[in-house]
């Protein structure tokens, strides 16, 4: 089975442009097939208070009303999106950049309504294994933002990570998937204050174990959880830590395995 990264990367990374060269360097160096998957929430926020327009935000999520999705649309599917893939071009990586729209690759349902109306959300429903493949066998490296639709004419704010782990199940039909998130941490920490305290390797025993001894807690909880929930449904690794993880050089990260 030949093999597949997908890399998601986040709004610090995006937001400070050597990081960004740097990250695409590394990227772009990256043997075989690969997939990016990218926010841009501090971009969408600094250009909606441009705009006048204010974001709310409940529990770190996004409340995306019409104004807001108008912003979000323009800041993550055009100025962020193509900026990447023009710098990609420039160091010979053809890539593509895509919505979940462009062949209807990721369809999502609106999020329902419980406690609170997150407005233009989108909970991923549909990945199209095949068409994005056809990219990929066509040698092109498809660059997704935080986009997804509804089949119905309507563009959806959807999470990044959640994006990049169900497009690596989707993938996994046809590859040995792999997703590394990147994130200004080296990886999950042992202790915060140290930021060379890498918890190295995690499957789902010391994972029961971390939990007791509260290593992990708050924030970090769902992210693992998701990372488990996407090695459940096939993906085959989950890498978590800075964008030097991409390098052969670099193993102070964490991998989480079944």
């Amino acid at each position: 089975m030949e093999k597949l990264s997908v890399i998601k990367i986040g709004g610090n990374i995006i937001e400070d442009e050597s990081s960004l060269n740097a990250f695409l360097q590394l990227f772009a160096n990256l043997e075989g097939n690969k997939i990016l998957v990218h926010g841009g929430g501090r971009r969408a926020t600094h250009i909606a208070s441009k705009l006048g327009i204010e974001s709310k935000m409940v529990n770190g999520r996004r409340i995306t009303d019409a104004e807001t999705l108008e912003v979000i649309t323009m800041v993550y599917g055009g100025l962020v999106n193509k900026n990447i893939v023009a710098k990609l071009q420039a160091l010979h990586i053809d890539a593509i950049g895509l919505t979940g729209a462009d062949i209807n690759s990721i369809k999502s349902d609106k999020r329902p309504v419980k406690e609170v109306d997150f407005g233009f959300v989108g909970d991923v429903k549909k990945v199209a294994t095949k068409s994005i493949d056809k990219l990929i066998k066509a040698d092109f490296t498809p660059i997704f933002c935080a986009i997804t639709h509804d089949g119905n004419g309507q563009l959806l704010n959807t999470n990044a990570d959640t994006i990049a782990s169900t497009i690596a199940v989707g993938m996994s039909e046809i590859y040995e998937t792999s997703i590394y998130y990147c994130f200004e941490l080296n990886g999950v920490l042992k202790d915060f204050n140290d930021k060379n305290s890498v918890v190295k390797q995690i499957n789902s025993k010391t994972y029961k174990k971390l939990l007791e001894d509260e290593i992990i807690t708050d924030g970090m909880i769902p992210k693992i959880d998701n990372c488990f929930d996407a090695l459940n449904n096939g993906v085959s690794k989950v890498n978590i830590g800075n964008t030097s993880m991409l390098t052969k050089e670099n193993d102070n990260f964490t991998t989480i395995t079944l």
